[in-house]
């Protein structure tokens, strides 16, 4: 995966004022969640506050990144959780980041990409993906920047689905069934066809 810098500053004041406040500043709202817990085990964040610029290449990229946060000189290692955003101005609201370590696996959606010439689209189909990304689960430094999916041998009218797909070192957590791509029957594949019979 690839990594990316991203200064933050440690958040003091809370409430939604404090917020609002955060944000006029042309600062976001932010929390890093990692292996802290309170005492009935819910997890602990660290508040933090960082600026848009610091975000875009983050969040303005159809990439996945390691994030090296670095909140007022101490170092953390995080991917990016969730996202909030405004829903009419479509500027960031807030966003959560969940500390990684070599050795505790984390779920991240990884996004796929389909290699080869199909079958089926030689036979005059439409190769369309149904999805964009699949969840997996592994350690950070084994999760690829992107699942490489080969579709030579995938025929018109067939499908890929999860279950049938293997990726070395990691869980796919997205559920089996799920189609991942197929090639449509087009409307000169199907005169085609019939033509044949």
């Amino acid at each position: 995966m690839k990594e990316i810098n991203v200064k933050g500053t440690v958040r003091t004041v809370f409430g939604k004022k404090a917020a609002r406040d955060i944000r006029r500043a042309n600062a976001v709202p932010c929390n890093l969640y990692g292996e802290a817990k309170d005492e009935n085990g819910a997890p602990v964040a660290l508040a933090f506050t960082t600026t848009n610029d610091e975000l875009r290449n983050l969040i303005y990229s159809p990439d996945i990144y390691v994030v090296n946060l670095n909140i007022d000189g101490k170092e953390y290692k995080a991917v990016l959780k969730e996202l909030q955003f405004h829903p009419v101005k479509d500027n960031v609201l807030h966003v959560d980041f969940y500390e990684i370590t070599e050795t505790k696996p984390i779920i991240m959606e990884v996004p796929i990409k389909l290699n080869g010439l199909a079958e089926g689209v030689k036979a005059g189909g439409r190769l369309a993906a149904s999805v964009r990304k699949l969840k997996v689960k592994s350690v950070y430094t084994q999760i690829p920047e992107r699942l490489n999916i080969d579709v030579t041998s995938l025929g018109l009218g067939k499908t890929i689905k999860v279950g049938e797909l293997h990726f070395d070192g990691l869980e796919l957590v997205t559920s089996k069934e799920v189609v991942v791509c197929q090639v449509k029957m087009t409307r000169s594949a199907r005169s085609a066809a019939s033509a044949d019979n």
